[in-house]
């Protein structure tokens, strides 16, 4: 058993609350330090101190991300955060590079399909955002994973349950990623990397594994088994 300690670097969600969410969900009761990543910092250097990564969730990537020009659309925000769109790009290629574990969050998903050539639906529409789309009611949907994928293996169920708080969701898929979940309509929640050969862990999940941890639901596939084995991978990866 593995008892020194490992660092896991986070990107910043920008809103303190919801950060702390993802810190004590990855930290549990577990040697684990977690290093803030963002552009306010300024600290793309610290990822080298890293044995994983995280990419959170957050306010839509700029269209631009995506080859678009269309700025205004439903739910759009009212500002984008361009700086934070390039240096979390920084962070996954340099994570990629580093052959480290990445495990990529709601925004963070999209973002890396975006930069793997992919891109978004921009608004799910009306109907779709009253089962996605987050509001004072919390949304929670079942999720249909594939068999035989990687999340299948870590979560041994073809079903469960998670939270959603989208509007957006992967429209065409970018380059050597694999579909491994659906939500019950069809939206994409889940990607991996198609041929894993050489390549250090990566799961993208559209759900919030850390929130569901909040809610008292980190008995779920969806979360607890999702941690463990990012941890597990980490670990893994250190020893090599």
């Amino acid at each position: 058993m593995y008892t020194g300690k490992i660092s896991i670097g986070l990107t910043y969600t920008g809103n303190e609350a919801k950060h702390l969410n993802y810190v004590n969900w990855l930290k549990g009761s577990d040697n684990i330090e977690v290093i803030r990543l963002s552009v306010e910092d300024n600290n793309l250097e610290k990822l080298f101190a890293a044995d994983a990564i995280v990419l959170s969730g957050g306010i839509d990537a700029h269209p631009k991300n995506y080859g678009s020009s269309i700025t205004s659309y439903p739910n759009a925000p009212e500002k984008f955060n361009e700086e934070r769109d390039d240096f979390e790009t920084a962070v996954f290629k340099t994570a990629l590079q580093q052959q480290l574990p990445v495990l990529a969050i709601c925004r963070g998903m999209q973002l890396v399909n975006c930069i793997l050539g992919g891109d978004l639906i921009q608004d799910l529409g009306e109907e779709k955002n009253e089962l996605h789309r987050l509001t004072d009611i919390g949304k929670k949907h079942s999720i249909l994973i594939e068999p035989g994928s990687l999340l299948y293996h870590i979560t041994q169920t073809e079903k469960d349950t998670a939270d959603s708080a989208h509007h957006q969701c992967i429209n065409h898929l970018g380059k050597d990623l694999l579909i491994n979940a659906r939500s019950d309509d069809g939206m994409i929640e889940g990607i991996e990397w198609a041929d894993k050969e050489g390549k250090a862990f990566f799961l993208g999940v559209q759900w919030h594994p850390e929130r569901m941890y909040l809610q008292q639901l980190d008995t779920s596939t969806l979360s607890k088994n999702i941690r463990e084995y990012f941890l597990k991978e980490t670990i893994n990866n250190k020893l090599k």
